[in-house]
């Protein structure tokens, strides 16, 4: 009886080592991956929060969790299963897909970009105006859900493309965690900055004079936050999807906008050897966003046509 037990207990022993050491290998996957979709993180936290303005303070949190929710099912009901099925049937495409992905972050920011030099479209502002509360919180929540699928399906494609040499159920968890922890991540970000306001406006009731200074400070700070945010998600696009666009170019050996890209990087970081490493990075993100700005223009050019006959 005692060897047996002794025996069992062996068993358990040896099947929670390798338990471990694949929640080990899950996480550290995981860790690898998802770090190499950072940019389109930076992209989504600094996109979402627009989705929420123009709302009640009480509407604000119920938007955030409503796009969560999407987002997740994004995640875990359409892009896991298509990214699993991808990596076992045809992990040729996946290059191609994030290439058509980064060329859609382009021209999102590439229109972004035209509507801010030539000001606001009046005709979509009163389209908006017609709707009723509840309709344009049914529209703002879906455009952030449809913006989410696109920028979700970059991330989780980033990730298949580090886990390409796993195993299909390692890749299938660490996608699951990645998908789960930057989720849990970028809405809870997002929730935070858009309810800074509210946090701002009750510490400015507090009786003493630092906190109610700081709730005023934070209360006057938010929409120049919230501006900056809009910059800088827009600047995260340029520099997503040219990014993407030029690893894409690299895998299929066409070389020549890879080898500028690369080129700045270098230069910069020889030109300024005492913070080289970030001279070089700033470089290789700026011309990131001049090769994305110039695809995203492309594309507008190639859909113009198809806008003048709606």
């Amino acid at each position: 009886m005692a060897s047996g037990l002794a025996a069992l207990l062996d068993d358990v022993a040896g099947i929670a080592k390798i338990a471990a050491a694949s929640v080990d290998d899950v996480a550290g996957a995981a860790g690898r991956a998802g770090s190499k979709a950072v940019g389109v993180v930076v992209d989504d936290a600094a996109v979402t929060p627009g989705y929420a303005m123009g709302f009640t303070p009480d509407r604000e949190l119920p938007i955030i969790w409503k796009i969560a929710l999407g987002s997740l099912k994004n995640k875990f009901v359409f892009l896991l299963p298509g990214a699993l099925l991808l990596s076992a049937f045809a992990p040729w495409a996946v290059t191609p897909l994030l290439m058509l992905g980064g060329a859609y972050l382009c021209f999102e920011a590439t229109e972004k970009l035209m509507e801010a030099v030539g000001g606001h479209h009046p005709g979509e502002d009163l389209s908006e105006l017609a709707l009723s509360s509840e309709e344009l919180e049914k529209q703002k929540v879906a455009g952030a859900i449809r913006t989410d699928l696109i920028l979700s399906a970059e991330i989780m494609a980033i990730a298949l493309a580090d886990l390409s040499d796993r195993s299909l159920a390692v890749q299938a968890a660490a996608l699951a965690l990645v998908g789960l922890v930057i989720t849990v991540g970028v809405y809870g970000v997002v929730a935070l900055i858009v309810k800074m306001d509210d946090v701002g406006v009750h510490l400015s009731q507090r009786p003493d004079a630092f906190r109610r200074g700081l709730g005023r400070g934070l209360v006057r700070a938010m929409p120049h936050v919230l501006s900056l945010l809009s910059v800088v998600g827009t600047a995260a696009m340029l520099w997503v999807g040219g990014g993407i666009i030029v690893h894409g170019l690299h895998e299929f050996h066409v070389d020549f906008v890879p080898n500028l890209v690369e080129g700045a990087r270098h230069a910069a970081a020889a030109a300024l050897p005492a913070v080289g490493g970030v001279a070089g990075w700033i470089a290789y993100a700026a011309a990131s966003a001049v090769v994305g700005l110039t695809v995203g223009a492309a594309v507008v050019a190639a859909l113009l046509p198809f806008h003048r006959k709606h």
